[in-house]
């Protein structure tokens, strides 16, 4: 199959055409992605003609819940999960909040769970707040220098515990989890899984039923596409847990664990995020198959030209001195996300790009927990630039040179 055409790609977001952004480089992408325009299209379209209660049998109202209906079954196909195995909420931390709160009643006082400090805030503290409600916490813990987490320290862990929460990758480390992998030993220990795939998905839509995880929760705000927080929860686990919901919504399992109604416009504009994968794999002008199919030949062409993006900007970090580039030094195992420790506070050389034109942000990034476990002050923070496949070659090349100019 052919490459990832990047002027095809830019061609599809109106942030790159727009001449008040013509002259600025975004590397903020792990914060949130620009929108596609099949998004923003959808988006503008339920606004102007189906912002009307959906599902009812006016053509303005049918039309919006089969837009919504549309998008819900268009996402498990590209995720290879069944439509109503999707759930749409606010966001992914709120997806998270209320699922601690159907653990916190499912669980027994004296049961266990098992959470990471290389984890995002979202995915830790909810989870942590269990222990008040007599759950044992365990804490899965990073290496120290790499910010690595070795199955071989997961193993005791596992004994006896009845939930692992993971991240697929770290939002500040970036190295890429092996989540197949971590699933299967959880799983030979009947410990169910819960991946948070916000810092991942954005590089490329997972098989969730190939990594085998019980839950997997992500955010199309950063995968292209609106503010909203999407959940896979996998039958069997969805269907024990005690429901979050209405009681006349506890039959329908992507309503289990939604306390409020959806909002309408936003769940409809998440079809766009399909519409754009499918663009993408017809240039790619790959063979006929299905929607995982193509969402998987996506991911790979993604993944290939963030790896050629991400080699030159790593060699360059690496022949600062004064640098620590945080995670792997491999492009090949790490998230385009990068994580860079300097003699100065991360959001003083963030402040110092933007006079560059380089979008940046520099802090903890809501993970407190990493950075302390790697002796790091959260205050002093990291500077971090991120970027996906839609970077261009030339907007490397300012990053580096205004990165040179910078630090």
């Amino acid at each position: 199959m052919k490459n990832l055409d990047s002027d095809l790609v830019r061609s599809l977001f109106p942030a790159f055409q727009d001449p008040s952004l013509a002259d600025q480089a975004f590397f903020e992408s792990a914060g949130g992605s620009y929108p596609c325009k099949f998004v923003t299209e959808r988006l503008e379209r339920f606004y102007r003609e189906r912002k009307v209660q959906p599902f009812w049998a006016f053509p303005a109202s049918r039309v919006g819940g089969e837009e919504m209906d549309e998008a819900r079954k268009r996402l498990s196909g590209m995720l290879g999960v069944d439509p109503d195995e999707i759930a749409f909420g606010p966001s992914t931390t709120q997806n998270v909040y209320v699922l601690a709160q159907a653990f916190r009643e499912w669980l027994e006082p004296g049961d266990a769970i098992i959470v990471t400090n290389q984890d995002h805030e979202a995915n830790t503290g909810a989870w942590r707040r269990l222990a008040q409600s007599g759950i044992e916490v365990r804490e899965w813990q990073i290496d120290a220098d790499t910010g690595h987490l070795d199955p071989e320290s997961l193993a005791p862990l596992l004994k006896g515990a009845r939930l692992l929460c993971f991240p697929h990758c770290s939002n500040v480390i970036g190295e890429i989890n092996d989540v197949a992998a971590i699933v299967r030993q959880s799983k030979a220990e009947g410990v169910a899984t819960c991946v948070d795939g916000v810092s991942y998905a954005p590089h490329g839509f997972p098989n969730v039923t190939e990594l085998g995880c019980d839950i997997y929760m992500f955010s199309a705000y950063k995968t292209y596409g609106p503010h909203q927080g999407i959940m896979v929860m996998r039958r069997e686990l969805g269907e024990v847990l005690p429901p979050q919901c209405h009681d006349f919504n506890k039959g329908a399992l992507y309503k289990r664990f939604a306390p409020a109604g959806d909002d309408h416009a936003q769940v409809a504009a998440c079809a766009g995020m399909a519409d754009y994968v499918d663009t993408l794999y017809a240039a790619l002008d790959g063979p006929q198959t299905n929607a995982a199919g193509r969402a998987s030949a996506v991911h790979d062409a993604m993944r290939a030209r963030e790896i050629e993006l991400l080699e030159p900007l790593l060699d360059f970090l690496g022949s600062k001195n004064s640098l620590k580039v945080i995670g792997p030094k491999d492009a090949g195992k790490r998230a385009p996300t990068v994580g860079i420790l300097a003699n100065r506070p991360g959001e003083n050389i963030a402040n110092d790009l933007a006079t560059h034109n380089i979008n940046a942000g520099g802090g903890d990034f809501y993970s407190p927990r990493p950075l302390k476990a790697m002796g790091i002050d959260p205050a002093h923070g990291l500077l971090r630039v991120s970027f996906t496949h839609y970077t261009s070659d030339s907007e490397l090349d300012r990053l580096i040179s205004a990165l040179d100019h910078v630090l």
